[in-house]
């Protein structure tokens, strides 16, 4: 940093008389802060002549006749008189002059040009505090000019680490409220002011009488909604709309897309939205209109009424702009706003599915119905699932009540009300537990003849449409190998019975006082478990989940080691939906026995050297979320003892009424029990005391009955992975408009060896300036065919001349990583850009 030091001046003066023609420098040292100095100071090529107020002709004799030859500097101890009174003018004027105050000696130390000096003495007072003058040196500016010397005091100001007039705009914005901004009466003690507004009216094309930030402000957003809304923007605001909309739109892009400063961006849009009473505004145009426009959190409250309307009239045919109702929700919930509306959108989406699926008819036939669950019709379950899961997040969900109830309608009035008694019919069919293996066979079909360590989660009430979602995004991991079968579980689908159903065995009974025994033992615990487990494997062990998920990695080895086989109780979703209390929270239960027996698998995997891992469960369950009503209650009474549940009841005889089937104990396990299990034919319960009735298992149901196997294999080893890749479809050389549209295409499908990835696209200039928005873009399309992994991205360029003689590129980022992925050089050509090239 440029310092007031005399080595510094006698390097400047000696650098002044380099060369072999004769020079003469006058210095005029205003204050006289050096006469002392002068004193002892020599010159390595010239000599120091000391001029006086009195000796100017004497001076001026001795320069021109006594010694033409010699290199003179003639120092003056004072300020230089006027032009009248100056006798060495005309030798002034021939001659050089030499500066010593601090705006030269920064000029000199920084580069900058003689004719930008003034600049800097312009502005002087900023230099006067160390810290702010070191600020200016940081951001090491390459170029000079007077543009460049303002940006860079302005970006000083600011405490910005680059010299960049958007930094200092972003700063101004957010750094401090639009009245009494600090930033701004920064700028005006430092006599920066004018030319902050003057650099916004080059840069973003805002100009006024009285400029002011809450203008501005209105003029980005205003500008760059209408460049993305398609119909005609209010009256009122077209007075806003910039010609420099390029510009505004790279900025705004830059601001929300940074995890910096997107928060500030949702505060100024909300800002603006309030100024210019926008909801109103967007309420009023067609939903086409919108799709694409993100500034205002309002866009997405008038996207969300339409699709809510739209739903409720189950008008599943809705276009906007050419997207599908499930279309237009990934898309909105992939934008900026998505991650306030993300949730809404994924709710409706979900809702979507299940409009969709209304009027349903079940197939005909056991394994029809089986088959026909398994291709498609679980994901009536999974989207119901995830519909109240998003619901539950909302904060307030009174406009979605008729949506919820339309839903709830469909699933339990049409699907469950045809799909359960046509199951019903097809379960009593001779050859239904020979269609898809039987649960009581687990061990033997799964187990038995297994050669590696295995680890059996045995997750309580994961009913097949989870483990089906836990088979999916396990599938993602590129080091897992997954294969997803079904079994039919015993009846009742209860956990006492299933979880005995699920260790290997010769004889599986249910006492007369409904006790549950394998090959006669009671397995009710952990303990009776591990006894019958052991029996079959010596090798093996039983243990409750909770009780080894954070176990450190010497207590988890110690637990496998020498183990061939592990059974891990896993009970999140069961415990939660079977207490009267959290049963509501059992959707959200889901979600959380997936994403833990997901790291539970990673972590034994990577610290216990244990590489095979078979998924499955007791039984499944159904949920309703409209309270029961009486018409939905049977009456469970018996005549002798019995044991009654909500779905089921197990006594000597048969329960003979409406509504109720029944099947032999003893073809449900393989034996001769003469016991009876009676269960509702529907999604209805028996009468029990007792709260909880939403949340429900034992009965006879594809959701109760079919459970998920799931078979793991992760990789010892490192397997060769990579991002999902994108690349340009375009042709394209030559950029001849401001707005440009580009295809692109997704190199390959996500799958075991191809991770999803994001990517952010957009134009630099040689210079590394970005001159367009910035694109980002989700490479995340499990799609096999080519084609429709192709997707288009819209660039707007920043209204500027540009250089045809120099190189632009398109270029690509891995926005995880920050490295550049690929650049396309493109030569700018656009005609009328900045003004149409007529300057005004």
């Amino acid at each position: 940093m440029a310092e007031l030091n005399l080595k510094q001046i006698i390097d400047r003066l000696n650098a002044e008389f380099t060369g072999e023609t004769r020079k003469l420098v006058f210095w005029y040292d205003d204050k006289a802060d050096f006469a002392e100095d002068m004193e002892t100071v020599e010159l390595q090529n010239a000599k120091i002549y000391r001029l006086q107020p009195d000796n100017q002709f004497y001076t001026k004799y001795f320069l021109e006749r006594i010694d033409q030859t010699t290199n003179y500097l003639i120092y003056a101890p004072f300020p230089k008189p006027d032009v009248r009174d100056n006798h060495l003018e005309d030798t002034c004027a021939y001659s050089r002059r030499f500066y010593a105050d601090r705006a030269s000696l920064l000029s000199l130390d920084l580069g900058i040009e003689e004719k930008y000096k003034s600049v800097i003495e312009k502005h002087i007072k900023f230099f006067a505090n160390k810290e702010r003058t070191q600020r200016f040196y940081d951001l090491e500016i390459e170029n000079f000019n007077e543009e460049t010397i303002l940006v860079g005091l302005l970006s000083a100001v600011c405490k910005a680490r680059t010299c960049s007039f958007e930094e200092v705009v972003r700063a101004v914005l957010t750094g401090s409220e639009p009245v009494d901004n600090v930033f701004l009466q920064e700028f005006e003690k430092y006599d920066l002011l004018s030319a902050f507004w003057k650099l916004c009216e080059q840069h973003f094309g805002y100009t006024d009488a009285k400029p002011g930030l809450e203008r501005l402000l209105v003029t980005l957003f205003v500008t760059y909604t209408g460049r993305y809304v398609q119909a005609e923007l209010p009256a009122a605001w077209k007075s806003f709309v910039s010609y420099k909309s390029g510009n505004i739109i790279a900025f705004l892009d830059s601001l929300m897309n940074s995890v910096l400063y997107r928060d500030q961006y949702d505060l100024l849009s909300a800002h603006v939205a309030k100024e210019l009473n926008v909801l109103p505004a967007f309420a009023g145009m067609r939903a086409d209109d919108l799709t694409e426009c993100d500034t205002f959190l309002a866009v997405d409250q008038v996207l969300i009424k339409w699709l809510l309307d739209r739903l409720v009239s189950e008008d599943i045919g809705a276009v906007a702009n050419g997207l599908t109702i499930p279309e237009l929700c990934e898309k909105r919930a992939k934008m900026h706003f998505g991650r306030k509306t993300g949730k809404i959108y994924r709710m409706l989406s979900a809702a979507y599915s299940m409009v969709k699926g209304a009027d349903y008819h079940a197939a005909e036939g056991f394994k029809p119905i089986i088959d026909r669950y398994l291709a498609a019709d679980y994901r009536m379950d999974r989207q119901y699932r995830k519909f109240y899961y998003h619901y539950d997040r909302l904060e307030s969900t009174e406009s979605f009540e008729p949506l919820r109830e339309l839903v709830e309608n469909i699933y339990t009035n049409e699907y469950l009300a045809s799909l359960l008694p046509a199951w019903n019919a097809g379960i009593r069919q001779d050859a239904a537990f020979s269609a898809i293996p039987l649960q009581r066979e687990f061990y033997n079909t799964n187990l038995r003849y297994a050669k590696e360590r295995t680890v059996v989660i045995l997750s309580d009430a994961m009913r097949y449409e989870v483990g089906q979602e836990l088979f999916s995004r396990m599938q993602d991991d590129p080091k897992c190998t997954a294969k997803l079968s079904v079994q039919l579980s015993v009846l009742p689908s209860y956990t006492r019975l299933g979880m005995a159903a699920l260790l290997p065995h010769k004889t599986l009974e249910m006492t007369d006082d409904f006790q549950v025994l394998a090959d006669g033992i009671l397995c009710d615990n952990l303990a009776g478990r591990q006894q019958v487990l052991q029996n079959y494997n010596l090798d093996s062990v039983c243990a409750q989940f909770d009780d080894i998920k954070n176990l450190k990695v010497a207590e988890l080895r110690d637990v496998l080691t020498k183990r061939q086989l592990i059974y891990v109780y896993h009970n999140q979703i069961d415990a939660r939906g079977d207490k009267a209390n959290t049963e509501d929270e059992v959707f959200h239960a889901c979600e959380e026995a997936v994403r833990e027996i997901m790291d539970f698998i990673h972590r034994i995997s990577v610290s216990g050297n244990t590489y095979h891992f078979i998924v499955t469960a007791d039984h499944g369950f159904l949920y309703k979320r409209d309270k029961l009503t009486e018409s939905d209650k049977i009456s469970g009474k018996s005549a002798e003892k019995a044991f009654v549940n909500r779905r089921f009841i197990v006594s000597k005889a048969a329960l003979e009424d409406d509504g109720i089937d029944h099947m032999s104990m003893g073809r449900v396990l393989g034996n001769a029990d003469s016991k009876v299990v009676s269960y509702p034919v529907g999604s209805n319960v028996f009468k029990v005391a007792g709260g909880g009735a939403n949340f429900v298992h034992g009965g006879s149901s594809p959701q109760e009955m079919l459970v998920p196997v799931l078979e793991i294999k992760m990789e010892r080893g490192h397997m060769e992975t990579k991002n999902a890749e994108i690349a340009l479809v375009s042709i394209v050389r030559k950029i001849t408009n401001l707005i440009t549209s580009l295809d692109f295409i997704q190199s390959d499908a996500v799958s075991d060896t191809v991770k999803t990835a994001k990517y952010r696209i957009f134009f630099l200039s040689e210079d590394n300036e970005k001159i367009s928005n910035e694109n980002s873009y989700v490479a995340d399309s499990r799609e096999e065919n080519a084609k429709k992994r192709i997707f288009r991205m819209r660039f707007t360029f920043k209204n500027k001349k540009y250089d045809k003689d120099k190189q632009y590129y398109l270029v690509v980022y891995d926005e995880q990583s920050g490295l550049e992925q690929w650049r396309q050089p493109v030569m700018m050509d656009i005609a009328f850009a900045d003004d149409f090239g007529f300057g005004f």
